[in-house]
């Protein structure tokens, strides 16, 4: 028992160290965010002199940061519920219904995860500007979405198969519909699924910035990845007030992270165990 706790202490030692490593970035971040402009350049993690002037700079130099907010929400939770729908719903469909070709849809849809967002930038804004969608949240929900639902898929595919038939055999023989069926029964036994898609979708969607540039303009819709731009350039730059803009944004996505991690976990290991 003393060399079980012994070991268990040292582990903990070590993943602790391992963690603060991992977190130099964003204390650094958060350093650099509250500090005046004549210790921004020194190399130090802690600095003495400490300022939340920078932060107020965000807020002043920024009216619309509550609308450029609500922009990122809107624009993410809808991307992560159409991901959800739309990728329980075709890994139901493969797994159970006999739809012709499904196997070539299959792997159609699993090729897409080699193509870079970055590689369908111009051909995506050029098919938002052609229909009017430049400026709207459409031209970033759906794109989002369209590249979320694969990896989605593959995520699911192995807790749909762990589900044995025989469960929704009975189901079927006692009465229960198609519709009942993917909602009551189907859904609850791939929530673990479901958490680390809607994760990770989520932090996908909130973080991307490439498309997100070329697609809105407009300042008021502009999302919060975008606000941080304007203090960066050649000719103008505010590095404390650049890092008060990035700390800003990551606040939500750890908030949000914090609250669904023990779910996150779960549901990767029950993931591990499945597939």
């Amino acid at each position: 028992m003393a060399s079980k706790k012994y070991n268990q202490i040292v582990w903990n030692v070590i993943l602790v160290f391992a963690a603060l490593i991992f977190m130099v970035p964003l204390i650094f971040m958060v350093s650099m965010s509250l500090r005046t402009n004549n210790t921004i350049g020194m190399p130090q993690l802690f600095v003495a002199d400490v300022t939340f002037k920078n932060y107020r700079n965000v807020i002043e130099q920024n009216p619309e940061l509550w609308r450029n907010f609500m922009s990122s929400v809107v624009i993410t939770v809808t991307s992560v519920a159409l991901v959800t729908i739309c990728a329980s719903m075709a890994v139901f469909g493969f797994s159970r219904k006999n739809v012709h070709g499904k196997v070539l849809i299959y792997n159609i849809l699993l090729c897409t995860l080699m193509v870079p967002i970055a590689g369908l930038v111009v051909p995506i804004t050029q098919l938002n500007s052609r229909i009017g969608w430049i400026d709207n949240y459409c031209g970033l929900i759906f794109p989002y979405a369209a590249l979320g639902i694969p990896f989605a898929i593959t995520i699911l595919q192995g807790f749909m198969t762990a589900i044995p038939n025989d469960l929704e055999e009975a189901a079927l023989i006692d009465g229960c519909g198609i519709v009942r069926l993917f909602l009551q029964i189907i859904c609850p036994l791939l929530k673990p699924g479901i958490v680390v898609i809607v994760i990770w979708q989520f932090l996908t969607s909130w973080n991307e910035f490439f498309l997100a540039m070329c697609t809105l303009t407009d300042n008021a819709l502009k999302t919060l990845p975008l606000v941080a731009q304007q203090y960066n350039g050649t000719y103008f730059s505010q590095p404390g007030t650049l890092f008060a803009a990035l700390t800003l944004i990551t606040i939500p996505m750890l908030i949000f992270y914090i609250l669904v991690q023990k779910q996150f976990v779960k549901g990767l290991t029950a993931g591990a165990v499945k597939g």
